[in-house]
C-alpha cells in the first residue's frame, strides 16, 4: 500500500512539474519576438544553396525572411531605396551606380555569399569545344552591359586573352535564357545550365 502511494505521489509530481516546464516555455516564447526582413534576390540558382539551406532549415533565428525575385541588380536596389524591402541581394555593382547619382542616400555593399562566379558557359549543339579558348570568334549572350555577369565573363576573357569573342550584351540577364532559345547567339553565359535539355 505504502508503494502504492508512494508511486502515485511520484507521478503527481512528474504531472505537476511537466506542466510547470511547458507552461514556462510557452511564456518564454511569447516574449521572443520575430522579425520580418524582406530580401529582394536578384536571381534564383543553385548556386546560392547555402543560403536556401539556411532558410529552410531555419539557421536565422527570430527572423521571419521573405524572399522576393527581383530581375536585375538595378531593380534589387530600387527596392531597397524605396523601403520595399530591407536587404537586397545582388551584385556590388548596384551600389556602385547608386553611389555615382550622387543623390546622398547610398546603399551599402555588407557581405558576400558567392566566392567564386557561379556562371555556365551553354553553347549549341554542333560547337566544336574542348576548351574556353575554342569560343573565340562566337557570339555570347553574356548579360547587360555593367553587371556583374558580363563582368565576370569580361575578365574571363582577358585572362585567357580570348580578343575575338563576340559579346551580345543586348539581353538583360533574366531574359538570356529565353533569348538563346529562340536563336540568339552561339553561346549564353548563364548561373546554371536550365537550357540542357532543349536541342538546338
Amino acid at each position: 500500500m505504502k508503494r502504492m502511494i508512494a508511486a502515485i505521489l511520484i507521478g503527481v509530481i512528474l504531472i505537476f512539474l511537466t506542466l510547470v516546464v511547458y507552461f514556462s516555455n510557452k511564456e518564454s516564447d511569447k516574449d521572443i519576438s520575430t522579425t520580418k526582413i524582406k530580401v529582394a534576390e536578384v536571381t534564383h540558382s543553385v548556386f546560392y544553396a547555402p543560403w536556401y539551406v539556411a532558410l529552410q532549415k531555419g539557421y536565422f533565428e527570430n527572423l521571419d525572411i521573405e524572399v522576393i525575385l527581383t530581375s536585375g541588380a538595378n531593380n534589387v536596389a530600387a527596392a531597397v531605396l524605396s523601403g520595399d524591402v530591407q536587404i537586397g541581394f545582388c551584385g556590388p555593382e548596384a551600389t556602385i551606380y547608386v553611389y555615382n547619382e550622387n543623390k546622398g542616400d547610398y546603399l551599402k555593399t555588407f557581405a558576400g555569399l558567392t566566392k567564386r562566379d557561379g556562371q555556365f558557359l551553354v553553347l549549341r549543339n554542333g560547337v566544336n569545344y574542348h576548351d574556353f579558348k575554342d569560343i573565340d570568334g562566337l557570339t555570347i549572350l553574356a548579360g547587360r552591359s555593367g553587371g556583374m555577369p558580363l563582368l565576370n565573363f569580361k575578365n574571363a576573357l582577358k585572362n585567357e586573352e580570348l580578343t575575338n569573342v563576340k559579346i551580345d550584351s543586348s539581353v538583360d540577364f533574366a531574359n538570356l535564357t529565353s533569348a538563346f532559345i529562340a536563336g540568339t547567339g552561339d553561346g549564353v553565359n548563364l548561373f546554371e545550365q536550365r537550357v540542357r535539355k532543349f536541342s538546338y
